[in-house]
């Protein structure tokens, strides 16, 4: 008798469906980033006093440094995502470990941040500026901590050459994830910006 064989023993089949799949997780993400930063500027928009209120101070300055540690670390993915198209094993270990490195990097910078905030005795409930500041960012803080644990795992792989170029799905799945996660904070940051900026006319 024949052997049956499933599309999903296809190497090239499995990674497809893998992708379909971690863009279906993006986009039910995508929707809860989108109503945060909304929910943001509805209420931003109906408060006519100045975000923070006077006194406060203003962003963090670690903020636009993890910023930055974020856009390079989306760069390391790429090139560790063309490592792996090459069959480069030791170029993609490299970067994958950058990557790695990077984002935890980021999630120290946005603990200074909060720091920040903390020794200026602004908490979550001081204000609606506080308020959106800590929602934002910890949202997306749990959502980079989610993609550090599979990240370690695929660098550490990558390390042991585990991938090849037939076979590298897990380097194309957390690519996605982390290049998704740099999207989404480019539109919190400025998010927090504009509401930190915003003036009412008058």
């Amino acid at each position: 008798m024949a052997r049956t064989v499933t599309p999903f023993e296809d190497p090239r089949e499995r990674a497809r469906a893998g992708v379909f799949g971690m863009l279906c997780f993006i986009a039910s993400l995508a929707m809860v980033f989108a109503a945060s930063m909304l929910g943001v500027i509805v209420v931003r928009l109906q408060d006519s006093g100045p975000w923070p209120p006077d006194g406060d101070g203003g962003l963090p300055w670690a903020l636009g440094v993890s910023t930055l540690i974020l856009l390079v670390s989306s760069g390391t993915m790429v090139l560790a995502s063309r490592s792996a198209g090459r069959g480069d094993a030791l170029g993609l270990a490299r970067w994958m470990t950058w990557t790695f490195g990077l984002s935890v990097a980021f999630l120290v910078g946005q603990t200074i941040a909060w720091w920040d905030l903390l020794s200026r005795h602004i908490h979550l409930d001081s204000n609606l500026w506080a308020w959106a500041f800590y929602v934002l960012t910890a949202l997306h803080a749990l959502h980079v901590l989610g993609g550090v644990i599979p990240m370690g795992v695929v660098a550490r792989n990558a390390r042991q050459g585990y991938y090849s170029v037939e076979n590298h799905r897990g380097v194309t799945y957390v690519g996605l994830y982390w290049h998704f996660l740099d999207l989404a904070w480019l539109g919190l940051y400025a998010t927090i910006l504009w509401a930190t900026w915003f003036r009412a006319a008058t």
